[in-house]
């Protein structure tokens, strides 16, 4: 050990005598030789007359501004997402304290007064700012580096000796700082790389992603027109007049209608959805043209047509990415894009920086739509061809119950109902020789089903909604949804020429005509999302970051021009944490956190965890494995809430025939489990067709209404206003029983709600208000009414003593 020390002092000599040159007031200890040779590396200037003032190298200034965002026009990072990497105190250290052995052991009471006072220097919280370490980060930065010291036994030499100087006078606390950024640098690892990071999560010109599509001149034809206006139609034709093609919808539904509509006209057309391909020879061989979800959709094959049907949708929280990738990166001569005129604008914006021009071609409706000046009021009017469109299953429920209590037969069609059943019953609605000639349905009519419907009733024009907290909320429908719902009513080439809009309600047709009226609202901004190599490469920079923390990494350093926005990953960030804990590589774990679920429905996500766990240990998840979690053959509902659990199951078997068009060695029974699905349709078609029956088991067999509790979890009130009408209703006390106002009932009053039951007429209404009105005018319910209640209170309340 003299040895080493001999040399260190030897070396250090020429510094040494250059210090004392420079700065001859400086008291120099025989531990100041590890602080120079310090000073030297990290490029410190000497400031005259006693403390050694810490400036970084004018380029490791610059750089480290420019990361912090202070430069550039670009923004600061949101630091609350930078998560510190845990860093161990030094716990018994195997080799010797080489510090402790060339200066003393430390005073941990002394240095920790001088930790302190480091902390309260502006001076370094300034340079700190400079480092891109804001008042959040260097306060962790701090809190971490002051732990490290005290609970560690033993740190390195270099920082020893600079406390051992600093605790015994002859250093100053800012002599600190490298030690503590290089601290900070290594909780924080994402500082020292901040330009990397804002490079790979610059989205300002998505165009460029696709050099397929730039490298060729792309034709676009906007299809332009309101529902039923023939415009996909037009498309269709050019589609299956093409040598090849590709047709993008937003949902399996309408991919398969143009499977069977290509394959019917001599047209062989594959089908791909995320469960399956589908093809049209018997030989597997991949046809010229392919019907698929947009999702889907290849930005590598070459195509003469290419069809983007619901272009509206690029405006879509959270899939508006998939509209975006299919417009600027299908490989396709020509593009013919269907949806609302008020895309038009922000398609051609769009197509005007990849040097295309767009053709508009309009289309009007075929056959009349109407909007009628009376409510419904009554399921006593009810006509064959109406649609009942609620916005909730509970409101599905109750209406679908109160029909088939006036002896008439419906049609039940729903979100969360698998698409085979939803085909069987748009089919039995259809039928002219089906009794059924009633639907009850949600805004899941809106697109995807060829419906015969004569009039669209809105049970309702508000609907539950979840904002981007997560809270529940209850709005108004847009011009654009209600649109695109009561373009249904009138179909052209059915029955019904003319198509007829109404409301349930008389308060909510007036409503319902301003929402009609007002023109809708031009589509602004196109949505992205980060690709899997961008996540890849954050994940090289950031090698401790859960998933979930790189995407909010990625989200709050992104740069998007004003015709872009992110989209909503709350749901991508949702499946990343809960399976955070299983060993996964990053592309795998990418892929399980963008499976399609619906994250309310608890049995679902449970059997996810478990897909991912299997996964992980590298075991197939077989068909046996399958029926044993799932507890398959399952029997026909007997309630609602076992329909329910139907639902979610068939949302099970889904999951895995996705996985497996992924990870086909992992889920090799794809083609047993989709046998077991169509059983499982038929099954669920069961359930809905009795649909009643289940209802009333469920409310048999529990009074606090197990029917009420679904996966959507909104409650039954059709509107706030009716919520707090119903609320204030229960409030009232028991001497005021006639401050209903029965002529309220048609704003939700407790009078809608029994009318709605089945519980009360129209005829009973107006004799029960007919007979408080002459109640009233008579004064038996007036202060001789109140008079008598007090006198028998007081009567009561003396037989009580």
């Amino acid at each position: 050990m003299r040895g080493v020390k001999r040399a260190a002092r030897r070396d250090a000599l020429p510094v040494t005598r250059s210090l004392r040159r420079r700065c001859p007031s400086l008291p120099m200890r025989r531990c100041a030789w590890p602080l120079l040779r310090l000073s030297a590396r990290a490029g410190l200037a000497l400031r005259h007359g006693g403390a050694i003032r810490l400036r970084l190298a004018a380029a490791s200034s610059s750089s480290s501004s420019s990361s912090s965002g202070g430069g550039g026009g670009l923004r600061a990072p949101d630091t609350s997402l930078f998560v510190p990497v845990p860093l161990k105190p030094v716990e018994g250290a195997a080799e010797e304290d080489v510090g402790a052995e060339l200066t003393r052991p430390l005073d941990k009471g002394e240095v920790l007064k001088n930790l302190n006072k480091f902390y309260k220097r502006k001076e370094i919280q300034r340079l700190g700012a400079e480092n891109g370490l804001d008042a959040r980060l260097f306060h962790q930065a701090f809190i971490s580096f002051r732990k490290y010291i005290m609970e560690s036994s033993s740190v390195s030499a270099d920082l020893h000796i600079i406390l051992n100087d600093i605790c015994c006078g002859a250093g100053h606390v800012d002599d600190l700082f490298p030690f503590f950024l290089r601290h900070a640098k290594q909780i924080f690892p994402m500082l020292d790389c901040m330009d990397d990071l804002r490079k790979i999560s610059d989205l300002r010109l998505p165009p460029n992603w696709y050099p397929e599509a730039r490298a060729i001149q792309r034709k676009i034809i906007f299809h332009a027109g309101p529902t039923n206006s023939g415009k996909t139609y037009h498309a269709i034709q050019r589609f299956l007049t093409a040598k090849s093609g590709i047709y993008c919808g937003p949902l399996k539904l309408l991919a398969h209608e143009i499977f069977q509509k290509s394959n019917a006209a001599n047209v062989p057309c594959d089908l791909v959805t995320g469960e399956e391909r589908v093809y049209a020879t018997e030989d597997a061989r991949q046809a010229s043209h392919i019907a698929c979800t947009i999702e889907m959709c290849s930005t590598n094959t070459p195509y003469e047509v290419a069809v983007i049907d619901e272009i509206q949708m690029i405006r879509d929280p959270a899939r508006g990415w998939a509209w975006t990738r299919a417009l600027l990166g299908l490989c396709a001569e020509e593009i013919h894009v269907c949806g609302e005129s008020a895309a038009i604008d922000l398609v051609t914006e769009l197509m005007y920086t990849t040097g295309e021009e767009v053709e508009v071609r309009n289309y009007k409706r075929l056959t009349p739509l109407t909007v009628l000046d009376y409510a419904l009021e009554s399921l006593d009017n009810l006509q064959p061809g109406d649609c009942i469109v609620c916005f909730s299953k509970n409101d599905i429920y109750s209406v679908s119950r109160q029909i088939e209590a006036r002896g008439l037969e419906c049609a039940v069609i729903y979100g969360s109902l698998p698409p085979g059943t939803k085909l069987e019953q748009a089919k039995k609605f259809n039928d002219p020789n089906d009794p059924c000639k009633i639907l009850v349905a949600t805004d899941a009519i809106g697109m995807g089903l060829n419906l015969c419907i004569k009039r669209i009733i809105f049970n309702s024009i508000v609907k539950p909604t979840v904002n981007e907290k997560g809270e529940k909320e209850i709005d108004s429908i847009t011009t654009s949804q209600a649109l695109q719902i009561a373009g249904r009513a009138g179909r052209f080439g059915s029955s019904f020429k003319q198509g007829e809009v109404t409301t349930m309600h008389r308060d909510d047709l007036l409503q319902l005509k301003e929402i009609l009226s007002e023109s809708v609202p031009p589509v602004k901004a196109a949505g992205l999302h980060p690709t899997p190599e961008q996540i890849e490469m954050f994940a090289y920079h950031l090698p401790d970051a859960t998933l979930s923390n790189l995407i909010d990494i990625f989200v709050s350093l992104s740069q998007v021009d004003g015709l872009y926005f992110v989209c909503n990953i709350d749901d991508f960030k949702f499946l990343a944490d809960m399976i955070q804990h299983i060993p996964l590589n990053l592309r795998s774990r990418y892929v399980f956190c963008t499976a399609p679920l619906n994250r309310k429905e608890p049995f679902v996500c449970t059997t996810l965890l478990k897909f991912a766990r299997q996964f992980s240990r590298n075991e197939p998840l077989t068909f046996d494995w399958l029926c044993r979690h799932t507890k398959w053959p399952l029997a026909p509902p007997k309630n609602i809430k076992e329909l329910v659990h139907l639902e979610a199951v068939h949302d099970v078997f889904d999951l895995y025939l996705w996985l497996s068009y992924r990870f086909m060695d992992m889920f090799p029974d794809a083609a047993l489990v989709r046998d077991i699905q169509k059983k499982l349709d038929d099954i669920i078609q069961i359930g809905v067709c009795n649909i009643t029956k289940l209802i009333r088991a469920s409310q048999s067999g529990a009074a606090s209404g197990a029917a009420e509790v679904t996966s959507e979890g909104f409650p039954l009130s059709r509107t706030k206003r009716d919520a707090r009408t119903v609320s204030d209703h229960r409030d009232v006390k028991s001497t005021e029983p006639l401050s209903i106002d029965l002529k309220s009932h048609g704003r939700g009053s407790l009078a809608n709600r029994l009318l709605r039951e089945g519980l009360l007429t129209q005829e009973m209404l107006r004799q029960l208000e007919s007979e408080w009105q002459d109640q009233h005018r008579s004064g038996r319910y007036g202060l001789a009414s109140k008079r008598n209640d007090q006198s028998s209170s007081k009567e009561m309340r003396k037989k009580k003593k």
